[in-house]
């Protein structure tokens, strides 16, 4: 028996059932750097995973460990609570220059707990503590976390199944083109808030994902979020967007909404944000709505100075705006190739869905971007599949892969694809 064998065998035995990605990645991984990792067998693996969204800049950046590595051994700060620390004043005054000032946006920033799911929870507290209202409104296939308020407004039947107890106090809308591309969703979800027969309230906020990451790489138009916009301001309802996946370049700009000209009252975001794979959170508050009392919502974890030193030292990508531009460039290079493998394989029945690196195919044939995505990790690339039937295999390098890079990922799914439609089955 090889060492993975008897190493996942422990796994297997110790660890709970709950676990997911280590099925669908049945390996023992020891190194990563950049867009590679290695299992410890030293076999390499491109990635295009990139840790489900919080490896945005790849991994072990230089320049981040270094900084990470000094402030370890010159005993900073590790853990602070909310206390005033330089690391976290550093990462503010970092923030607000190189992100907020220059983008035109005024918030102010809270740090709840260190994940994803904590920033929502924080959002939606705050939205119905501002409003007095208890509803809120959410879309199709959206995810936004694990705990029971992410939860309620979450969409997908089995994660809500886990939570064991109704999820209530949330009404949910017709995502972008979730009927059909033909069906204005907005005018219906409009005809609900304006009917007092409709039985549905006027809710404290709405919340949606501008690309879905789980919920099948749904990409909004930005005439939708305009409109959704538009619906808040009209009704006094309190606009969240869930930017934990889709934001810091993921789409192509800092923030997932840039391109679409909207302001948000409160921006959730975390996963990449450390750029390091550390856990760090924050909402982005319209200044006029943080009427929190002390302490009123807190975390033993929201002062983890490590995250903070990684993170400000991230924010040296965004200084110069052709950094952006190149991920632009990189999406381009990216959808134009799964453009071509839909027409080069029509027995894939696919469909290009997503925006920027946020990006995959939807197939019809059952199973089949599963099967893509397990041909792919034994050929050396990692990529997972989304969607409520698991129907999209996706994309998700590192925003600042190089090309060769992208054309060694390239090559092994138009393989992996080929040897699934193309090549005869032998039993």
């Amino acid at each position: 028996m090889d060492n993975n064998s008897v190493d996942l065998k422990l796994f297997e035995e110790l660890e709970s059932e709950v676990r997911s990605y280590c099925r669908s990645f049945p390996v023992v991984f020891d190194k990563a750097k950049g867009y590679k990792l290695w299992d410890e067998n030293g076999k390499e693996y491109i990635d295009f995973f990139s840790g489900a969204g919080a490896l945005n800049y790849g991994h072990n950046d230089e320049k981040m460990k270094s900084a990470l590595i000094e402030y370890i051994s010159g005993d900073g700060i590790t853990h602070s609570l909310d206390m005033a620390s330089i690391a976290k004043r550093n990462f503010i005054r970092k923030f607000k220059d190189t992100i907020l000032e220059p983008r035109d946006y005024d918030y102010k920033m809270m740090f709840p707990g260190p994940t994803g799911t904590n920033t929502v929870e924080s959002a939606l507290k705050l939205a119905r503590k501002v409003t007095g209202r208890t509803d809120i409104i959410s879309f199709t296939n959206g995810f936004h976390g694990m705990t029971i308020g992410s939860l309620s407004v979450t969409g997908n039947a089995v994660k809500r199944k886990g939570a064991g107890i109704p999820l209530q106090n949330t009404v949910t809308m017709p995502y972008d083109s979730f009927v059909d591309n033909g069906t204005d969703s907005l005018d219906y979800l409009e005809r609900f808030l304006e009917d007092n027969g409709s039985g549905v309230e006027t809710p404290a906020a709405m919340i949606f994902e501008t690309v879905q990451g789980e919920g099948g790489i749904n990409a909004a138009s930005y005439e939708w979020m305009k409109k959704i916009e538009e619906i808040c301001k009209k009704w006094d309802i309190l606009l969240i967007i869930d930017d934990v996946q889709a934001g810091v370049g993921r789409t192509g700009t800092f923030f997932s909404f840039e391109p679409a000209g909207i302001k948000p009252d409160i921006v959730c975001m975390s996963k990449s944000l450390s750029g390091y794979g550390l856990p760090l959170a924050i909402t982005l508050i319209r200044p006029d709505l943080d009427i929190w009392t002390p302490g009123e919502h807190n975390g033993t974890f929201r002062g983890f100075n490590h995250a903070f030193i990684t993170a400000t030292a991230a924010l040296d990508y965004w200084k110069d705006e052709t950094f952006e531009k190149k991920i632009q460039e990189k999406a381009r290079t990216v959808q134009e190739f799964l453009i071509n493998l839909t027409d080069k394989y029509p027995e894939i029945e696919g469909e290009v869905c997503g925006r920027g690196l946020m990006i995959g195919i939807e197939t019809k044939k059952e199973t089949l971007a599963e099967k893509i995505a397990a041909e792919a990790f034994k050929r050396g690339l990692i990529m997972e599949t989304s969607g409520p039937n698991d129907e999209v295999f996706k994309l998700f390098p590192p925003i600042n892969i190089d090309m060769e890079g992208l054309e060694k990922g390239f090559e092994i799914i138009e393989a992996s694809v080929r040897h699934l439609v193309k090549e005869p089955v032998h039993n």
